[in-house]
């Protein structure tokens, strides 16, 4: 393999080959099988998981946003479990298909999500609210005030 490309010998085909015209591909070579190919078996086997959530802690709370675009609040759970365990579910249902359509791509996912957050312990877990605006769901955990010890001074004898 040369290092310069040649000036005699036409397009060169090896991929390692940092002169090379031929772009790799790797999936060139793929045959998915029947049963497997095409947008319905993408669109009902696709998974929702990456639901992206940020979770900011303010002096007043714990914040969780949630981007859900598509999705209205119905389709959306939001619980609490008993040991401090925050729960975001829900669903994105498969779009209608028409036999007539066309599919040039398929990207955007449905399926089930769910996300859990262990709360910490000055979490005030019967004051959690939620609210979704523009296809980003708010939990908003209030925190308990933190008790400052009250301390005794102690007179040294001696």
């Amino acid at each position: 393999m040369s290092l310069i490309p040649s000036l005699f010998g036409g397009r060169r085909s090896n991929i390692f080959d940092p002169f090379s015209l031929e772009i790799w591909d790797p999936f060139k070579d793929f045959q998915p099988s029947s049963s497997l190919s095409g947008p319905q078996f993408a669109r009902e086997n696709s998974v929702f998981v990456n639901s992206r959530v940020d979770w900011k802690e303010t002096p007043e709370a714990h914040v969780f946003k949630a981007d859900l675009p598509g999705l209205r609040k119905e389709e959306v759970k939001v619980e609490v479990e008993d040991d401090r365990v925050l729960q975001i579910s829900g669903e994105r249902n498969v779009e209608k298909e028409d036999k007539n359509d066309t599919w040039h791509r398929v990207e955007r996912s449905s399926g089930k999500f769910l996300r859990r957050f262990r709360l910490p312990e000055n979490a005030k877990m019967d004051q959690i609210k939620a609210a979704m605006e523009n296809g980003v769901l708010t939990v908003t955990v209030p925190k308990a005030e933190v008790k400052k010890p009250d301390i005794k001074a102690i007179e040294i004898s001696g």
